[in-house]
């Protein structure tokens, strides 16, 4: 399971980092600036936790646990939730999503606060 998320942190990142430059220099002319922002906002979350990501496949073999792949997998949600969210909030306007990104920002929360008890636990 750790090489699965050192792979899904490094494909996220390259996703942020793709999805940053599209942003700066694609849809810079075409978004007003509330909504660039907004997209903004969803990359940098998803490079936060593609590092996040990269922790936790760090930890795993050195410290195996549950706890820490549930992290993992909130890290994951949470990505899609938020970050996806606000992507197809900031292109289409469509507000209704506003409502959906903060379950991603729940499950972000969750896994930080999973991860902090996962590494202050072990042995």
């Amino acid at each position: 399971m750790d090489r699965l998320f050192l792979a899904i942190g490094c494909v996220s990142a390259v996703v942020a980092v793709v999805l940053g430059a599209f942003g700066a220099h694609g849809l810079r002319a075409r978004l007003v600036p509330d909504m660039l922002s907004t997209f903004e906002i969803g990359v940098r979350y998803q490079m936060y936790h593609a590092l996040a990501l990269l922790a936790v496949g760090i930890l795993l073999p050195r410290s195996p646990s549950p706890a820490l792949a549930v992290a993992g997998w909130l890290f994951v949600a949470g990505t899609v939730v938020f970050s996806g969210s606000l992507y197809v909030l900031a292109v289409t306007g469509q507000r209704w999503l506003g409502a959906v990104t903060p379950l991603g920002g729940a499950a972000f929360i969750a896994g930080w606060l999973v991860l902090a008890w996962a590494v202050s636990t072990r042995p």
